[in-house]
């Protein structure tokens, strides 16, 4: 099957309703649901209301925008996101002295998707695919056969073997604790061709596709007609 998810629900109000636009429209099929944000909670509220399928998505490099963040969960984002941006390579690397913020600030946005949107998270993926770095993979804190987000898959040639490697161990570790869909990619860059074989390996792979209404190009194309000729050939 074809997964088409929509990242940054909530992120603010134009993000949330071109997501429940492509919703309603079929263009897309799941999403995945910011906390402390500016549209969180309105956004919420769409959700349960439209019987939309939401999962979490961890941010930890993303300001906060809310207007009722505690102080507290503040400082501790603050820490881990200027940790996590300084050096791309941080997000490969344990660091022992923000172990206790990852794990607050992990805590404090799953209780907050479980109020906001009445139940705990079935599953989950990360901002910038942080939910994959070194310190939440050694804080092991997702509940063991949840659905979790995998790393992107390439094509040969695509990334160096060091990078490949690092991929496929994460990977091999994740699809042993979690339900992981086989493939993972990204709409972006919108390339007919390349597009259409992603979606086709969804007639015998289960494929996951990460899009984002609130970019102005992915949301014109996730409502053009090529794309719903697309999708109407596989199984959502």
């Amino acid at each position: 099957m074809l997964i088409i998810n929509a990242d940054d629900w909530g992120w603010d109000r134009a993000t949330t309703d071109r997501s429940l636009d492509c919703f309603g429209q079929g263009r897309i099929s799941t999403i995945s649901a910011m906390v402390f944000m500016q549209d969180s909670e309105r956004a919420a509220e769409l959700a349960i209301e439209n019987g939309l399928d939401v999962g979490l998505h961890l941010n930890f490099t993303q300001g906060l925008s809310g207007e009722t963040v505690p102080s507290k969960f503040r400082e501790q984002h603050i820490s881990i996101a200027s940790y996590l941006k300084a050096r791309k390579f941080n997000q490969v690397l344990f660091n022992p002295f923000l172990r206790r913020s990852f794990d607050y600030v992990f805590l404090a946005q799953w209780d907050e998707f479980t109020r906001l949107y009445r139940k705990e998270p079935s599953r989950l993926d990360g901002h910038h695919h942080m939910h994959l770095c070194m310190n939440m993979l050694f804080l092991n804190k997702y509940p063991k056969g949840m659905k979790v987000r995998r790393s992107f898959t390439f094509t040969s040639g695509e990334k160096g073997p060091i990078n490949r490697l690092y991929r496929f161990i994460v990977d091999g570790w994740l699809t042993s604790r979690f339900q992981c869909t086989d493939l993972f990619f990204s709409l972006k860059p919108i390339e007919p061709e390349r597009i259409r074989r992603i979606v086709l390996l969804s007639k015998t792979a289960e494929v996951e596709l990460m899009v984002h209404p609130g970019v102005d190009k992915e949301y014109q194309y996730l409502l053009s007609e090529d794309w719903l000729k697309l999708i109407l050939s596989v199984r959502l």
